[in-house]
């Protein structure tokens, strides 16, 4: 681990973290979750944590909700300014860990077939596609955008 990741932590996302979890959604996002979103995430005990740098900035987050076997990953982001630098595999590896630890049997997302880099990273770590979810998000004027779903299995995963 390189002297940054070892200074990053994760915690328990709180209500009082959601203030700069909705700046880091509306710098990364032209169409990013509401205050209200997280709000009720947390509510509803969604699973909802957050990286955070030495200085105690937000680096990244993520909400999940275990179903039954399997974990679907409701949102999962990285501050646009730490681009490329495996923050995103960090918190897919903590996402991964949990669905584990949970003795969950898959990881379910959905992703924007315009986010060529998240696409990239869920193959690399393993996802494959298994579905679309026509016009899922919202996008440019008053069109919609697809989802791609994928599905990691983890009954073989060797993390």
């Amino acid at each position: 681990m390189t002297g940054t990741a070892a200074a990053l932590r994760f915690a328990m996302m709180r209500a009082q973290d959601v203030e700069a979890v909705v700046a880091v959604e509306n710098d990364a996002y032209p169409f990013p979750w509401t205050r209200g979103n997280f709000l009720d995430s947390l509510a509803s005990r969604y699973e909802a944590w957050t990286l955070r740098e030495a200085d105690a900035r937000l680096a990244g987050y993520f909400l999940l909700m275990h179903a039954v076997d399997e974990t679907h990953l409701l949102n999962i982001t990285v501050r646009p300014d730490l681009h490329g630098r495996g923050y995103g595999r960090m918190l897919l590896d903590k996402v991964i860990q949990l669905a584990l630890d949970a003795n969950m049997h898959s990881v379910l997302l959905e992703v924007r077939p315009s986010n060529e880099h998240a696409l990239a990273v869920y193959r690399h770590c393993g996802f494959q596609p298994i579905g679309v979810r026509k016009q899922y998000y919202p996008a440019a004027g008053t069109s919609r955008e697809d989802a791609i779903v994928m599905r990691l299995m983890l009954d073989s995963h060797g993390d």
